[in-house]
Order: structure tokens, then C-alpha cells, then sequence
């Protein structure tokens, strides 16, 4: 019988948080929507200013994921609009430029953070949970991740295994939350990479494969392994089939 990942919440009836992305390169929008629903997201999007204004009206999002770099109307502008309309929802502005005075103007038009592109997923879904704790006074997301004996507590970045606590890096982490949120799926190395590094190409397995393995010997050490390699294609969390 197939046993997915519990994720557990302190209020089970609240629905999940809804994340506006807004940018007008269609490859960054389905890697954070891929992303953010796999981090526990909702997600709606837009590709210009126009839009997201309409959109932040109608369905009240959590949080937007703004770009500054728009082709009609670009992301200080549209925050600064928001705000002169009474709209306070969060933002985290997506820039390629990370200067003090580009930092300064995205504060000063209603900003709360920033990152700068190339950008790390787990970053940005890092920074997304520390917006809506500190605006929202609540973790809105889902706070930890149980599968079978494994547990990931995603605010404080701890793993246990069987109650006995494992010591990770950021990165094997990052790796780990990965494949837990995809429990019994099979993900390529270059989608766990593009998901830890927030890109990829295809040239980065041997990067995956040293993570993956240092996994191994400390999640798995001396216990029923669940860090499985399928191969020609990449890696799944699942228990041993119990053979009769």
C-alpha cells in the first residue's frame, strides 16, 4: 500500500497559502510553480504588471513573487500601486540587479525581501516562509514532513530518523526535502538539481549523485534503506516491498 508524506500543520483546517508569480519568462514561472506546489503552495500567475494588479484584486494571494523587470509596467512600480490602492500583501521582489540603491528602491516602494536571480529555490521558498511568519505572526506552510520513520522539520532544519536526530548540511537538506515531498516518485538528477540550485541543464549529475550519496550514508547508515537509485533515471524515497 502506497504511504505518502503526512504534512503536518498547526491548523489543519487552514487552506494553503497562495503565491502570485509574477514574470514574464515562462521557463522561471513553471520552475517556481513546480517548486512552490511541491514545497506546499498554491500557486496562480502572471507574465506582466497588468495582470497581476487584476489578479492581486480578485484572489487576495498570500504573498507575491514579483520580478522587476516587467514589460509594461515594471515590479516597484506595480508594488507602489498596490500599496496607494491599500493592498499590503507581502512581496518578494525577483531582481538581476542586487545593489544597494535597487534594494533601497524596492524597500521604499513597499517590498519586504529580495533575491537575486540565478536564484536557489530552497532559498526562495526559505525567504517566502520568513515573510509570512513575520507578516502573518504564523508559519502558513506545512511544518514538517513524516514519511514512515523520517522525519524533516522544515523550520528548524532538523532530520530525525526512528527519533535519533541526523546532521545535514543546507545543501543535503535542500536534497532530502526534495525527494520527501515526492515520496515513491521518481526525480531525474537534473530536477532535484534545478529544484536545490533553482536551475539546470543536464551537466550537473555528478553533483546530484554526491549529495544523494552522502544522503545515503547518513539517513540510511544502519538502517532499512529508503534513498533508492532508479536506474538511468534518478532517485525515490520509498520502504523495501516486503517480499512473501
Amino acid at each position: 500500500m502506497t504511504t505518502y508524506p503526512r504534512h503536518v500543520r498547526k491548523d489543519a483546517t487552514q487552506p494553503l497559502p497562495t503565491i502570485l508569480v509574477v514574470d514574464d519568462e515562462q521557463s522561471i514561472r513553471n520552475l517556481l510553480r513546480m517548486a512552490l506546489r511541491m514545497s506546499g503552495f498554491q500557486v496562480i500567475e502572471a507574465s506582466d504588471g497588468r495582470t497581476a494588479l487584476g489578479l492581486a484584486a480578485r484572489a487576495a494571494p498570500d504573498l507575491l513573487v514579483l520580478d522587476v523587470r516587467l514589460p509594461d509596467l515594471d515590479g516597484f512600480s506595480l508594488a507602489k500601486a498596490l500599496r496607494a490602492g491599500g493592498n499590503d500583501v507581502p512581496i518578494l521582489f525577483l531582481t538581476a540587479r542586487g545593489t544597494q540603491q535597487d534594494r533601497i528602491e524596492g524597500l521604499e516602494s513597499g517590498g519586504d525581501d529580495f533575491v537575486v536571480k540565478p536564484f536557489s529555490i530552497a532559498e526562495v521558498v526559505l525567504r517566502i516562509r520568513a515573510i509570512l511568519r513575520r507578516t502573518r505572526g504564523e508559519d502558513t506552510s506545512s511544518s514538517r514532513l513524516v514519511y514512515h520513520d523520517l522525519e524533516i522539520d522544515l523550520d528548524a532544519h532538523r532530520v530525525f530518523r526512528g527519533g535519533d536526530e541526523i546532521w545535514l548540511s543546507a545543501t543535503e537538506f535542500n536534497v532530502l526535502e526534495c525527494l520527501t515531498r515526492n515520496v515513491e516518485k521518481v526525480m531525474s538528477k537534473n530536477q532535484i538539481f534545478e529544484y536545490v540550485w533553482g536551475h539546470g541543464d543536464g551537466q550537473n549529475e555528478r553533483v546530484v549523485q554526491t549529495f544523494v550519496s552522502q544522503l545515503r550514508r547518513k539517513v540510511d547508515h544502519a538502517r532499512s534503506p529508503l534513498i533508492h537509485t532508479v536506474r538511468g533515471i534518478g532517485y525515490t524515497i520509498r520502504t523495501e516491498p516486503t517480499r512473501l
